[in-house]
């Protein structure tokens, strides 16, 4: 008869809990000992139960013996991997020192070549680098140029739909208001700008009246 699959998880009763420990207590202290004859492997094994009591195995001559070795061997382990660590901390500090003086280069390059461009320090500059400089003017030069241009095109491009828009706008206006009416209002705001106030005519001092001070002449 096949076993079915246990659950891996706490036995509530106590009684079948405590069966359980037992039985797989001594199945563990066999397998541990299987282990020790079969393979010549030193095995040192250590349980305590829910109550606290001590089940120990070891094939060694005690187990005092076992757990000093295992002491010995985790000092060991830690003492190499301090050392693994620190050999790999110089490895990254030289690593990130030589990545800092090939960057600082870099930048020291880049600033005499800046240098270069803006007209400064060419005094020690071959004719080679005269001319590759004055090359890298031209194309820079070249490129500032094309991007105006560009500039200039959108902002006609732009100026061009502003004024469809317009014209769209004023026949829109054009088509509510009628022609006609159009027509006279555009005509009477032009008359309106031609009028000239009387007080402002340069003429008006100078009207002729038929009245006269004094007796009247005799004919």
């Amino acid at each position: 008869m096949v076993r079915g699959k246990t659950e891996m998880r706490r036995i509530e009763n106590a009684t079948s809990r405590q069966v359980t420990f037992s039985k797989r207590r001594n199945g563990l202290l066999k397998k541990a000992f299987e282990l020790s004859v079969l393979c010549e492997a030193e095995v040192a094994l250590i349980v305590f139960s829910p109550r606290g009591k001590l089940y120990e195995f070891s094939s060694a001559t005690s187990m005092r013996k076992t757990i000093e070795r295992y002491q010995k061997y985790n000092k060991n382990v830690q003492v190499n991997y301090s050392s693994n660590s620190k050999a790999i901390e110089q490895q990254n500090s030289q690593q990130l020192k030589y990545e800092a003086a090939n960057l600082a280069k870099k930048i020291e390059n880049l600033e005499a070549s800046k240098r270069k461009l803006m007209g400064e320090g060419l005094e020690s500059c071959s004719i080679d680098e005269l001319q590759t400089a004055e090359n890298q003017l031209e194309k820079s030069l070249l490129n500032i140029r094309a991007r105006k241009n560009q500039l200039y095109r959108e902002k006609i491009e732009q100026l061009k739909q502003k004024e469809k828009q317009l014209l769209e706008e004023n026949e829109v206006l054009c088509q509510k208001c009628g022609p006609r009416q159009w027509e006279q209002q555009n005509q009477q705001n032009h008359q309106q700008r031609e009028i000239i106030p009387y007080e402002t005519s340069p003429d008006s001092h100078e009207v002729e009246t038929e009245l006269q001070i004094g007796r009247p002449e005799r004919r």
